[in-house]
């Protein structure tokens, strides 16, 4: 089987709770909204839990539209393969104070500062793709 350049890994979707299963066991990935019609990408850490996506992102709170995506991903830089996972729904701002607080404390943060924010995804659609060598076991 070859897995150098000239292969081309093929794009397999996975069930709903397997992509979830792939976004639990990760820590890192970028929220992704639309402001005054450009696509804005942002690094951000979340976890996981009670069906809600929590993220914590250098997202100014006051421009977030009301529904946003976000994007997780693990791929080999060698082989190509790896996984994709998207999600996407409603958002809004974690404010209340104590549990704002021990989100901060959980979730690290990328940037400090006015523009740090402590998001909750409600999950409307969740997609997911394994990336799979040209031939290999599914």
């Amino acid at each position: 089987m070859s897995t150098g350049p000239g292969a081309t890994p093929r794009m397999v979707e996975v069930s709903g709770a397997e992509a979830l299963w792939l976004l639990e066991g990760s820590s890192r990935g970028r929220l992704v909204y639309v402001r005054r019609d450009q696509a804005v990408v942002r690094p951000a850490r979340h976890l996981w839990g009670t069906g809600r996506l929590l993220v914590r992102a250098p997202a100014a709170v006051g421009v977030l539209p009301g529904a946003v995506s976000y994007h997780v991903d693990e791929v080999d830089e060698r082989t190509g393969e790896g996984w994709t996972v998207t999600v996407t729904g409603p958002v809004d701002t974690v404010t209340e104070p104590h549990e704002a607080a021990h989100y901060r404390r959980v979730l690290p943060g990328w940037a400090h500062g006015p523009h740090d924010a402590v998001l909750r995804v409600r999950p409307q659609t969740v997609t997911g793709f394994r990336l799979t060598a040209p031939g290999a076991a599914r």
